[in-house]
């Protein structure tokens, strides 16, 4: 019996490989044709959303792109005129237009691929909750780590749109105080006086003092000897000054007419004059030597006296004067012999002793 089990089973027919192979391609074939329309569909609109979104992000590139290249021409069209020294220079509206197209250029693709990438997304039916809960948690922790590039780029941002300073200015940082050289997203360069280059990030400046916008004050002072005449020393300076400001190029650098504002100081020695210029900005040193030079040259030739005398010299003055007090009669007869209160008075004739009578005995 067990062997007739045996060969009935042998016997009975088996399906072949080839079978199999055709059965599974009849499967595949359906499935493909039940679904072809729909991947025809989902693959044409992600294409066309990436063409669209690199269309669009060319073009706002490019618009972006001839913004900042004709604010440049304008900026350099009016450069060296009159209307341009009441400008920024040439050189801050480009680094400045550069800065602003640099950071919407990259706001524009960020926005433009990053909407794209989440459309082509959803379109493959993936779920986005996950993914943008990951990429939040993991925002939050970067933001955390670079807190300070994140602080320092915007600020850098805010800086440059609201033009606090740019290239050529002279401002005080807190930090650091000199010449703007670079204004960056995250790095502003300044030159110091003594030719530095300071970096300062951006997050860090707390103030600006910006020395160059609208007008500066020229101050210069001048110290005069204590005995001058200070009213023909003030129509000196005064006369100075307004020649000044009439020669080219000093006539368009200085605004308004040059004030002696009065006595800054007095003291035993010396006075010292302030005097006073509205300059155009950026040109306070220059305009501060050339008034001292002229002034010094002015006050010179009037035959008035500068600085406060030297103590050698003072002491010769004062001994060139007659002493008030020569005429005056000694207080006693006790002073001295050879001082000229004593040479210039009759002393007291000094009083002889009593003579001392004959045969007198002195006792014991």
């Amino acid at each position: 019996m067990f062997w007739s089990a045996a060969l009935a089973a042998d016997s009975t027919p088996r399906p072949s490989s080839l079978d199999e192979a055709q059965r599974t391609a009849n499967d595949a074939a359906g499935w493909v044709e039940e679904n072809w329309s729909v991947w025809l569909s989902n693959g044409l609109r992600i294409v066309l959303i990436i063409v669209i979104a690199v269309a669009a992000r060319s073009l706002i590139r490019r618009a972006i792109t001839r913004l900042i290249a004709r604010m440049n021409r304008t900026a350099q069209a009016v450069d060296g005129t009159a209307l341009g020294s009441l400008l920024v220079n040439a050189e801050r509206r480009r680094q400045r237009s550069e800065a602003i197209g640099s950071v919407l250029r990259s706001v524009a693709s960020f926005l433009i691929m990053g909407t794209a990438a989440l459309t082509v997304l959803s379109v493959l039916k993936i779920n986005l909750a996950p993914l943008l809960a990951s990429a939040g948690v993991a925002g939050v922790a970067i933001g955390f780590g670079a807190r300070n590039l994140v602080t320092d780029f915007l600020s850098g941002v805010f800086m440059i749109l609201e033009d606090q300073y740019g290239v050529g200015d002279e401002v005080d940082a807190g930090v650091a105080t000199g010449t703007v050289v670079e204004v960056g997203l995250r790095v502003t360069k300044l030159r110091g006086a003594n030719g530095a280059i300071w970096y300062v990030r951006n997050g860090e400046v707390k103030r600006i003092g910006n020395l160059s916008q609208g007008w500066s004050m020229a101050e210069v002072d001048v110290t005069l000897r204590y005995d001058e005449d200070l009213d023909r020393a003030r129509s000196v300076i005064a006369a100075a000054g307004e020649e000044m400001a009439k020669e080219t190029p000093w006539s368009e650098r200085i605004w308004e007419p040059v004030e002696v504002m009065g006595l800054d100081s007095v003291t035993l020695e010396a006075v010292v004059v302030r005097v006073q210029a509205k300059t155009m900005p950026g040109n306070t040193a220059g305009v501060e030597r050339e008034l001292r030079w002229r002034i010094k040259r002015a006050l010179d030739a009037a035959g008035i006296r500068m600085g406060a005398p030297l103590p050698g010299a003072l002491e010769q003055e004062l001994d060139a004067l007659p002493d008030p007090s020569a005429g005056v009669a000694a207080p006693s007869a006790l002073n001295n012999p050879t001082s000229p209160q004593a040479q210039a008075t009759a002393p007291i004739p000094p009083i002889p002793p009593a003579p001392v009578p004959p045969g007198a005995t002195l006792g014991k």
